[in-house]
């Protein structure tokens, strides 16, 4: 062929706007014969066959071959055949036989060329032939993503390059012109209705499966594959013929009226609701047209229960873009109480009659901290309410109720949360089974709005059992793996600085307080949070956040909303209680848990944790008389428990210090006891109790020297005042004289202080006598006043 007149590619193949007709024109420039083209339409056959046989030796160029009659095709096969130069361009699908025989024939004489997008290289010559100016290497890539290197498509926004690369602030999609638009109105304009609702559909760039994107555009799903041929050969598709080209999806979207790109979307979203599939990514379209219609509401209200129990926030706005845009109110209502309950919200409703609002009704109220309350909404639900119950049960003391409804059907997670709930009166016990429980929940996440989760209940029963490092390894997994909503992580944050705190780790206690607004949080960790910051403000001595603390509380305590699992948290509350001389406004919070571990047959570590509370109110009234009557009665009790045999045996030497009578080797063993039953708070106590209540000056030195190593860095790590007040010698003073001063500006008694600092009443006598000489104070008032100032 090197010798030929003619060319030797004999077949051009691309899609439409390639570049077919440009090729062809470079074909006949370069030819050394005449030319005769073939062009649709051909007017007859007759005149097509006159034609040839006038143009002997010429070449014939054919352009748009696929157009072409079945007759003028043959006529056309029958001169290739006989060698007639012909030259065939032409859509890359082959749709009818004779097109096939044309090509065949033509092809047999030369090469067939396919037209390839433009690269990189070829678009910035483009760029620079139409606008005059180099192009920059970001707007040639820019171009490149948005063309799909078609040059039709290229050239028509090829002077807006630079804003597709940098679009303006507050733009989404790519510039269109009004070149593109109209060759996109014309393509549109000849196809079949269904195939343009599918170029329509594709626009819109879902990620949809074939039978919803068919179902979209009423085609049978065979047929899909044809009219996807049909659109990439229109050259509306990007080369692997899946998705629209960008540009030309945003010219598809201009073209489209408001009305009917919403009657697109309601397609697409009846389509995704009948397959079942996700209906999240439909219905942000829908809301990006603002389209509320029936089949809208239907996509919200599906969109939201998709995402009720993995993004409850976005539920909520789902919920209401399906109440506004027309669904009936009392069907939305379930699911957007889920989502509010699992952030911690308020919701109202007229009547509750079990079903799912039935277990949101028990699960809020056990959040709100009532957890009898809770146990009889979920008892009258449907399933799983009564397994779900069972936690509540037995934490207001209902344990035949409890068993029975252990029986009733749920999810394995939930099953093994209510048969380790059976065994919490044993904490030992009870701690491997609900880790079992929460592993099975960690595995498989409920459906359900949980009312406690058995990562919580495990730790509140791991801290009794002196077992710390589970409840932390507890909560740190279900913070991991956020394990019943927003709502139940403020729970685990807050029991994680509650334990902490126990142990005597009161960083992350002080931290943890620093996130919440307790104003945010739900009745139970309102409680939860207020234990927190009561355990620090009595640990530091800090009597002002004690108040604080106290009156914040007060009023969630006076609803007598107590209960098994709370039980050690409301220890914290009423010692501090007893401390500000509130003991009359806790006395029903005593008597309740009384109750409950009463019903509950009085199991041991239960009972001596009711019963160190007595204790803790006593030793923070300095009252022997009812100290002396609570060791007693903890001493009758045998309990399995290390942590609770050494809470029997400190309760005795504690009731001895307040009245008097001090072994100092029995305590300090108490101690020991204490201190690896990670209570290290309550051992230092006790140590300097005894210390101050001993006639024997080197035994107080003993203790004072243990209370000092149980107690560690405990002060300068929580009384935050301490830390920001400044030199410490402040005045001439030395720093435990500064440490006297801030206790007396808080007002702190001698005996008070002494206790905090593991003094003696009398030397903080001395010690205030001598700050008195140094700021030159004659009264009480000109003391305080000049500590204050000196202080700042």
């Amino acid at each position: 062929m090197a010798d030929s007149p003619y060319p030797s590619v004999r077949v051009v193949v691309g899609v439409d706007g390639a570049g077919r007709t440009h090729r062809l024109a470079a074909i006949a420039a370069a030819a050394t014969t005449a030319v005769v083209r073939v062009d649709p339409p051909v007017e007859s056959t007759e005149d097509l066959t006159a034609a040839l046989e006038r143009a002997e030796g010429a070449l014939v160029l054919v352009d748009d071959a696929h157009r072409l009659p079945a007759d003028v095709l043959a006529a056309l096969t029958k001169a290739a055949r006989r060698a007639v130069p012909v030259v065939v361009a032409r859509r890359p699908t082959i749709g009818s036989p004779e097109l096939a025989a044309l090509d065949e024939a033509v092809a047999a004489h030369g090469s067939v060329e396919v037209l390839a997008p433009l690269d990189e290289a070829e678009l910035a010559a483009l760029v620079t032939r139409i606008t005059g100016q180099p192009a920059n290497p970001a707007d040639v890539r820019a171009l490149l993503d948005a063309s799909g290197g078609l040059p039709a498509v290229a050239a028509a926004i090829a002077p807006l390059a630079a804003t597709i690369a940098q679009p303006a602030a507050g733009t989404a999609g790519t510039p269109t012109t009004a070149q593109l638009t109209a060759r996109v109105q014309r393509k549109l304009a000849t196809l079949d209705r269904h195939v343009a609702l599918l170029a329509r559909t594709l626009a819109l760039r879902l990620e949809l499966t074939d039978d919803v994107f068919a179902n979209a555009v009423g085609l049978p799903a065979v047929d899909l594959a044809a009219a996807m041929r049909l659109l990439r050969d229109e050259g509306l598709l990007m080369p692997d013929g899946e998705r629209m080209i960008p540009a030309v999806a945003d010219a598809v979207l201009a073209e489209v009226a408001p009305a009917e790109r919403r009657r697109v979307h309601d397609a697409v979203a009846r389509a995704l609701l009948d397959s079942g599939g996700d209906p999240v990514p439909a219905a942000a379209q829908l809301r990006a047209a603002r389209v509320f219609t029936p089949v809208a509401a239907q996509a919200y209200l599906a969109a939201g229960d998709r995402l009720r129990f993995t993004a409850p926030a976005d539920a909520l706005s789902w919920f209401d873009d399906a109440v506004e845009a027309g669904a009936d109110p009392a069907e939305v209502m379930p699911g957007r109480a889920e989502a509010a309950a699992l952030l911690g919200l308020p919701f109202t409703v007229d009547s509750v009659e079990g079903g799912r609002l039935g277990l949101v009704e028990g699960a809020v109220a056990a959040h709100q901290g009532r957890a009898g309350r809770a146990a009889d909404a979920l008892l009258r639900s449907t399933a799983p309410g009564p397994a779900l119950a069972v936690p509540a049960l037995m934490a207001t003391g209902r344990p035949a109720e409890a068993r029975a409804a252990a029986d009733g059907p749920g999810p394995l997670g939930v099953q093994r949360f209510a048969g380790a709930a059976l065994a919490v009166a044993d904490p030992a016990a009870a701690l491997p089974l609900l880790i079992e429980a929460a592993e099975a929940v960690e595995r498989t996440p409920l459906s359900v709005v949980l009312p406690d989760t058995p990562h919580a209940v495990g730790a509140v029963v791991a801290v009794i059992a002196g077992d710390a490092a589970s409840a932390e390894h507890l909560l740190g997994r279900a913070l991991a793996a956020e394990v019943g909503g927003p709502v139940a992580a403020d729970r685990h944050r807050l029991l994680l600085a509650w334990a902490r705190m126990r142990i005597g780790r009161y960083d992350t206690a002080l931290a943890e307080l620093g996130r919440h607004n307790g104003d945010e949080l739900t009745g139970r960790e309102r409680l939860l949070r207020a234990a927190v910051s009561a355990g620090i403000a009595r640990r530091s001595g800090d009597v002002a956040r004690l108040r604080d603390t106290w009156a914040g509380v007060e009023p969630v305590l006076a609803r007598g909303a107590v209960d098994l699992f709370t039980l050690e948290a409301v220890e914290e509350l009423v010692v501090a209680a007893a401390r500000l001389r509130q003991q009359q406004r806790v006395a029903a919070v005593l008597d309740a848990l009384d109750d409950i571990v009463e019903r509950l047959d009085r199991p041991a570590a239960w009972a001596v944790a009711v019963g160190w509370i007595h204790l803790q109110m006593a030793i923070a009234g300095d009252d022997a008389a009812t100290a002396g009557v609570v060791a007693s009665r903890l001493g009758a009790v045998a309990p399995a428990g290390h942590r609770q045999q050494a809470q029997c045996v400190a309760a005795g030497h504690w009731a001895g210090a307040l009245a008097g009578t001090v072994d100092p080797d029995a305590v300090l063993l108490a101690t020991e006891e204490l201190a690896a039953a990670q209570l290290p708070w309550e051992a230092s106590r006790l140590a300097g109790q005894a210390a101050i209540r001993t006639g024997d000056p080197m035994a107080a030195r003993r203790l004072l020297e243990r209370a000092r190593d149980l107690s560690g860095t405990e002060l300068s790590t929580v009384d935050t005042r301490a830390e920001s007040g400044g030199d410490s010698r402040a005045g001439g003073l030395s720093e435990r004289e500064v440490e006297v001063a801030r206790l007396v500006l808080a007002g702190r008694t001698y005996r008070e202080i002494g206790a905090q600092l593991y003094i003696s009443p009398k030397t903080v006598e001395h010690h205030v006598a001598r700050i008195r000489t140094k700021v030159g104070a004659t009264t009480r008032a000109e003391f305080v006043a000049a500590i204050r100032d000196l202080l700042g």
